[in-house]
């Protein structure tokens, strides 16, 4: 089926209960069209629009479809031998399969994408590694050992997210922004980023930090305080360098205890310096 006609499709199957949808035969038909959609990475949960960033309600909506849709059923790994693998999930989610054609990395021991996810050629996952529908993963990325990138979250060319960083996902309410993380991004281990928080181009987010939409982040370069709004997510300036850091807490009662709260700090943007420190190596992709 081309493009317009699964979009207007799942927008019709969208205000469908899961009998409803189970009912109809052609709603299994539409659904594997728009799962090839993003598995080729025609469609995403968001995409840029001018300076900016864009939600396609309806890419979101079309995967809730799919949760109605599904009905559970298992799937093993050498389910008979000591020490196999039983897993049960929706019939419409298995674990997506890559050939030597897809040109994607994924190295042995334990990681997994599933299936209506987008890992463009050239990206490297480490083990073990989790990649959840609707994730978009551009050309060049790494996504090393113990990384989550969650549902609908975008990432980047050439990013490379560091051991144990969780990305977070994010399917409601369905015109939330999922988190984007843009080119040349450098995350560091143990790091989380969530709430739709977005991290524009060549930014360094230090090891440790946490960003969501609840933390505000202290600017020292420029004297401002950024923070998430009702009418836009966090966004972290491009080419700035993250570290977590902390601020005394208001109150007699904090100042007696010595009491100081977590809070990320822009120390500076980035410079040669920085570039070296963090160049990516292309042998490894």
């Amino acid at each position: 089926m081309e493009y317009q006609q699964v979009k207007e499709a799942i927008l019709e199957y969208a205000a469908l209960g899961a009998d409803q949808l189970k009912a109809d035969p052609k709603v299994r038909e539409v659904f594997a069209s728009f799962k090839a959609l993003l598995n080729s990475g025609e469609v995403r949960a968001a995409e840029p629009a001018g300076n900016g960033w864009t939600v396609n309600q309806w890419v979101k909506q079309g995967i809730l479809v799919g949760m109605r849709l599904g009905v559970l059923v298992e799937s093993s790994v050498d389910a008979g031998a000591v020490g196999g693998f039983s897993f049960i999930d929706k019939d419409t989610y298995p674990l997506r399969r890559f050939g030597i054609g897809d040109n994607v990395r994924i190295v042995p021991g334990g990681s997994s994408v599933r299936d209506g996810a987008w890992l463009a050629p050239s990206v490297v996952m480490m083990p073990p590694s989790y990649v959840n529908v609707g994730g978009w993963v551009d050309e060049g990325t790494m996504i090393d050992s113990h990384v989550l990138v969650g549902s609908c979250a975008q990432v980047g060319r050439k990013v490379h997210l560091s051991a144990g960083v969780q990305v977070g996902g994010v399917l409601e309410p369905v015109g939330a922004m999922p988190v984007i993380i843009e080119d040349e991004v450098m995350v560091g281990g143990n790091c989380g980023i969530y709430e739709g928080t977005i991290v524009r181009k060549r930014a360094v987010i230090g090891t440790g930090v946490i960003l969501n939409g609840s933390t505000p982040v202290y600017d020292l370069v420029n004297d401002t305080i950024l923070r998430k709004t009702a009418e836009s997510p966090l966004v972290i300036p491009e080419g700035a360098v993250v570290v977590a850091g902390s601020r005394k807490v208001k109150g007699d009662f904090a100042a007696e205890h010595g009491l100081s709260i977590y809070t990320p700090l822009i120390v500076k943007y980035r410079d040669e310096r920085t570039d070296s420190a963090t160049a990516l190596e292309s042998a490894l992709r």
